[in-house]
């Protein structure tokens, strides 16, 4: 009987089983679903090599009252168990706060879904995806963004889909859809690009100094990659889709909204042509609570509507006066950037700063100089490795004329300091050429318009204040996008209010030479080519100007670094003495740190680093780790110490770790009878070294060094 029950099992799970597949970049892309997890709205699982990931997507059947934004959450965890590992913490469980890169992934993916909700849906929504498994080849980004998607288009959940997501990388000039991890090292573009079938709605990456023809080649060659990706969701929806729920227009009160335009439009006019932020929310505030007052009485219960109505008439008027007008919010020409000022050096004890304000943005952008031990551990499924370059952005309320509480990085604020750190790390200095590790804060001051642009270049700013070596200057600008289908405007260096009520978020970073990193958002459906190379060689010439306002303050990294930056040395010693340097259980690299001051770090090739925190500890330690290390060399005098007698003569220590032999014959010019005529032990003693053999065994003459001069002794 139990036999029978299995295999009717197997026939109920294999009928309610499909699968979707192709092959990508030789290797098989799988989306499986109606196996497991069945209780969701929607559940695929998506193998590509042996990477697998598991999505969800569930939605609540009961509205959420109160608010004015689609109540979407896009969680992505990467369990250890995915790549064979045990977690590091106290628990040894996952689910804690999730990590850097788990938080990225979410932004990731929940950019591209976002607007191709309704607008009115007010159902509380969830997408989890979780690694399951990964061959550390793979990535499993792109496969839970696809796997979002799919979740979404055969699930009951309103979804305008549907999208998928394709990494870019070149190698050898040839695009390579989804490189391995070990191919992207090789590649000088990373590229994520996410589209549906009529365009390009997300971009996120960086590259090698590219030229913007090459970007844009990078993007439409990944949003043709993601078709066949389109087709299987498609089939998979055609197959075992539930139906979607009908999601019933808003109803719109006609009277109300005719009288809303009547009351607010003057008082908005002045709204949308007042420069200063501030002054420009203060006339906001009064617009809103002047029609709010005036129809209140009469429409009792329905003031989240008339503040509602007020806004998208704003947004109205904003975007016609663009189009129509050819005018901006603060007056100035679609092209241009707005006044920049940088200052260098402006906090006498730390090691880099710069404050760099681009009309009513500004960051103070803080580098420190740490050492080897300073670098940060990045723990995931794809193992363990450390970084030398750290950057944070900050994002305080008092920026934005604000009183909430402080709290930790938001996702926001890990999404714009990951950001700007793509953007700076094709100039940071490579492996030998600089020793230290970079840790760079940026603290946003004040905000209005892109702060993650602000961050990069006052990020440039600070390093080159601080001596890193870096290889050019980087700058980024925001570009923004008005379009109503017929009229575009692609607006240089957009404030907040344009972003708010534009099409496009697009930022773009890089040197004179080309691009380091892009990031995109489109709020409409689609994004062609020609407006994108319109937005990037815009975006070059506001990235040309704003350099040129940067090098004004500052053209080239410092000479030398902070007076107050730790002091690294490097030397190399022979690889057979870095036993004696470290000694018995590490104790005498111990006594010459504690001696001296200093950090010691020895690999086992022989590369010794001397961290300290000025130049007396660092020579003293490197005094004491040469006599330590050095080698005996033919002809050279040495004063040593007898540390053994024997028949045949004495053995002297020339210096710490290592002694010789004087023979009896070569203790005086006189014949000697017995050793301890003219050496004892402990006694002090002027030798020369004779001879230094293949073995290591040293010869030493104490007649070849009388009447040596004591200024001669190495």
């Amino acid at each position: 009987m139990p036999s029978i029950l299995i295999k009717l099992g197997e026939r109920i799970q294999k009928t309610m089983m499909k699968n979707s597949s192709i092959e990508v970049n030789g290797k098989t892309l799988n989306i499986e679903t109606g196996r497991i997890a069945k209780q969701a709205s929607g559940s695929v699982v998506v193998t590509y090599g042996e990477t697998v990931v598991l999505v969800t997507a569930v939605s609540t059947d009961e509205i959420r009252e109160g608010i004015d934004f689609i109540p979407l959450t896009v969680e992505y965890q990467e369990m250890s168990y995915a790549g064979g590992n045990i977690p590091g913490n106290f628990f040894r469980r996952d689910m804690g706060r999730p990590g850097e890169g788990e938080t990225l992934t979410s932004r990731l993916i929940d950019r591209p879904l976002r607007p191709l909700f309704p607008e009115n849906y007010r159902f509380e929504t969830q997408v989890i995806a979780t690694v399951l498994s990964t061959d550390k080849e793979n990535e499993s980004d792109m496969l839970a963004m696809l796997g979002a998607s799919a979740a979404l288009e055969i699930s009951d959940i309103p979804f305008s889909g549907p999208i998928a997501g394709v990494r870019v990388g070149r190698i050898d000039g040839k695009f390579v859809t989804n490189p391995t991890i070990t191919e992207q090292v090789e590649s000088d573009i990373n590229l994520i690009v996410a589209g549906n079938r009529d365009g390009v709605v997300m971009v996120e990456g960086g590259a090698l100094f590219a030229p913007e023809s090459d970007m844009i080649e990078a993007i439409f060659y990944g949003h043709e990659a993601i078709q066949p990706m389109l087709d299987m969701q498609d089939a998979l929806k055609a197959e075992v889709g539930k139906p979607k729920r009908v999601i019933p227009p808003a109803d719109i009160d006609e009277a109300l909204q005719t009288k809303i335009t009547e009351i607010a439009t003057p008082l908005l006019r002045e709204v949308i042509v007042t420069s200063d932020k501030m002054e420009r929310q203060q006339k906001r505030k009064e617009a809103g609570e002047h029609t709010l007052d005036a129809l209140l009485d009469e429409y009792e219960g329905k003031g989240s509507e008339i503040k509602e109505a007020v806004d998208d008439l704003e947004k109205k008027m904003v975007r016609h006066m663009m189009l129509s007008e050819g005018k901006r919010i603060d007056g100035r020409p679609f092209d241009k950037v707005r006044p920049i000022e940088c200052h260098v050096g402006l906090l006498p004890r730390i090691h880099g700063s710069a404050l760099f304000t681009r009309g009513e943005t500004q960051a103070m952008v803080l580098t420190t100089l740490g050492t080897e031990r300073d670098e940060q551990r990045i723990e995931s499924i794809y193992g363990n490795h450390f970084r030398s370059f750290i950057l944070h952005y900050n994002f305080p309320p008092y920026s934005v004329g604000e009183a909430k509480r402080l709290g930790g990085p938001g996702r926001r604020e890990i999404g714009h300091g990951a950001l700007a750190r793509r953007a700076l790390l094709p100039v940071m200095p490579e492996g030998d050429d600089f020793k230290y590790c970079i840790r760079v804060v940026s603290e946003i001051l004040e905000s209005n318009g892109s702060s993650s642009m602000a961050s990069v270049c006052g990020g440039c700013l600070s390093l080159m204040d601080a001596g890193v070596p870096i290889k050019a200057p980087v700058a980024g600008v925001a570009m923004g996008l008005v379009s109503d289908g017929d009229k575009v405007a692609v607006l240089t260096d957009i404030i907040g209010d344009e972003d708010h009520y534009g099409d496009m978020d697009f930022k773009v970073t890089g040197t004179r030479d080309g691009i380091t990193a892009l990031q995109m958002d489109i709020k409409i459906e689609r994004i062609t080519k020609e407006i994108m190379q319109q937005a990037l060689e815009q975006a070059r010439d506001g990235r040309l100007f704003i350099l040129d306002e940067m090098e004004k303050a500052i053209s080239q990294p410092r000479a030398d670094v902070s007076e107050y930056a730790p002091i690294i040395t490097s030397i190399k010693i022979n690889a057979e003495k870095v036993r004696v340097l470290i000694g018995p259980g590490g104790k005498t690299i111990r006594e010459i740190s504690n001696t001296s001051g200093a950090r010691i770090d020895v690999d086992d090739e022989g590369i010794v680093t001397v961290s300290s925190p000025d130049r007396d500890c660092s020579d003293s330690a490197l005094k004491m780790i040469r006599e330590i290390v050095q080698e005996a060399e033919v002809d050279k005098l040495y004063m040593g110490k007898v540390v053994k007698i024997m028949d045949f003569g004495a053995f002297v220590e020339i210096f710490p770790g290592t002694d010789g032999l004087v023979h009896i014959s070569q203790l005086a010019n006189e014949r000697v009878n017995k050793v301890t005529d003219v050496l004892n032990e402990g006694d002090e003693v002027l030798v020369k070294v004779l001879e230094v053999g293949n073995d290591g065994r040293i010869r030493l003459s104490r007649k070849a060094a009388l009447g040596e001069s004591l200024d001669n002794v190495s």
